[in-house]
């Protein structure tokens, strides 16, 4: 018994002229592809079922021999196009397969899905009585040669990810990103990151525990940083109140969140000899978690960032003009870790020597300045005051649109293999619930 899905499926390339017998090797990769999330394949009458078809058609290379082309035609056309005008024919027969089949629609003129190119069933083209309709319509075909790309890469991390993260253009007017992909930051020349056992106290780790750290009724040392309480629950999560908390203090800063730098290493490195005041930076809450010093194992309920993406992933061209997005294959509770923003750790002067050579051709990600306890330190040296920019070099976090006031996720700073405050990984977080194949959205800038 068919699916009714499935059904639905072929009746909407049927009317297309599409045989099933095609169709159902390109539906079972796009759902493969999709995590068989219909609603992707369904979106805009199944739009990315259709343009993966004609791809597949133009990679074979296969021509349908028994049609006829009629002289001076070109042979490539406006994919978008002829959909168009396929739709418009099957339209009025839509919901109807006993029409989409009648012989009295195969005497119509169609396009050829294969070839791309207008042809006619060989008969009498005097018999058609629509002419001068069917010239309007070749030559609004004949004078597009735009060719619409379906771009499908199935993992753009190449296997260093937990999971696989495909990517999918269904625009086709957008060049594949280039970047180097990389699962942890890595420093780029002048940055100062320390990281030794010695750094890290005895009392500032829990070597007497053993397994889940969140399993013992009383938190031990690495909950500390969080008032005494795990900022998890045990199903892996952002306790409400800690997640409440720091939603409150990025959306609605109070003016004693803020510390101002002495000598900004922000505003040096846009002028060193006569840097501009401190704008302020925000303190932020941290989460420590469990590293190599505690006795808990890698499955702890306090190792949640360190153990890397567990979400299905995929990033898409946006339609909104916003470039390449990420949206999730599956349903997020609230507080649901997402991915690490992971890029290249430099210097701010760096970051701000790099943006003065930059020749405006390559597209750059926004950078995130790593501020969040710049406070405890009066002076901060160069090297010690850090961004992370992952233009060249990161993960899928380079991919995610950011947005003011309805983002769906919080960046939290995290305290993993050091106690240095100026660096730290930057974990992002689900704000609330989000569904199967919404986009993500970080709240990247504070409100004026």
């Amino acid at each position: 018994m068919v699916n009714e899905r499935v059904r639905k499926a072929f009746t909407a390339t049927r009317a297309l002229g599409i045989p099933d017998q095609e169709v159902k090797p390109v539906l079972k990769n796009l759902l493969k592809l999709y995590d068989k999330k219909w609603e992707l394949i369904e979106a805009e009458d199944y739009r990315a079922l259709i343009d993966a078809y004609f791809e597949s058609k133009e990679y074979k290379g296969l021509e349908e021999k028994e049609n006829v082309v009629e002289p001076g035609q070109s042979s490539r056309l406006s994919k978008q196009l002829r959909l168009q005008e396929l739709e418009d024919q099957a339209s009025s027969t839509k919901g109807n397969a006993s029409q989409i089949l009648s012989p009295e629609e195969s005497e119509k003129p169609v396009i050829n899905l294969q070839q791309g190119v207008k042809v006619l069933h060989k008969r009498d083209s005097s018999s058609s009585g629509c002419s001068n309709s069917s010239n309007k319509v070749e030559q609004q075909l004949v004078t597009s040669e735009r060719k619409r790309l379906f771009h499908i890469i199935s993992d753009i991390t190449k296997g260093t990810e937990n999971v696989k993260i495909s990517l999918v253009d269904e625009i086709g007017n957008q060049d594949l990103p280039k970047f180097i992909y990389m699962r942890h930051n890595v420093i780029y020349q002048k940055a100062y990151v320390h990281v030794s056992m010695a750094r890290v106290a005895d009392e500032d780790s829990c070597s007497g525990c053993s397994g889940d750290c969140l399993s013992v009724p009383i938190p031990c040392a690495c909950a500390h940083e969080t008032g005494g309480e795990f900022a998890y629950t045990p199903e892996g999560q952002l306790r409400e109140e800690f997640l409440r908390a720091c939603m409150s203090m990025k959306m609605e800063p109070q003016e004693h969140h803020f510390v101002y730098c002495q000598d900004c290493p922000l505003e040096k490195s846009k002028n060193e000899f006569k840097p501009e005041k401190c704008k302020g930076h925000l303190v932020r809450k941290f989460i420590k978690e469990c590293w190599i010093k505690c006795g808990c194992d890698m499955q702890c309920g306090n190792r949640v960032v360190q153990r890397g993406i567990a979400c299905k992933l995929q990033v898409f061209l946006t339609r909104e003009g916003k470039g390449w997005g990420l949206r999730t294959l599956q349903d997020l509770p609230k507080g649901t870790f997402v991915c690490e923003y992971v890029g290249e750790i430099l210097t701010n002067t760096e970051l701000y020597n790099r943006n003065m050579k930059s020749s405006g051709r390559e597209r750059h990600t926004y950078p995130v300045t790593l501020d969040a306890d710049w406070g405890s330190e009066k002076v901060l040296r160069d090297e010690d005051a850090l961004c992370l920019d992952a233009t060249f070099c990161g993960n899928v976090a380079r991919f995610i649109n950011h947005r003011c006031f309805d983002a769906n996720l919080i960046d939290i700073p995290v305290e993993v293999e050091t106690p240095d405050r100026h660096y730290y990984h930057l974990a992002l977080f689900t704000t609330r619930d989000v569904r199967a194949s919404e986009e993500l959205t970080w709240i990247r800038y504070l409100p004026a």
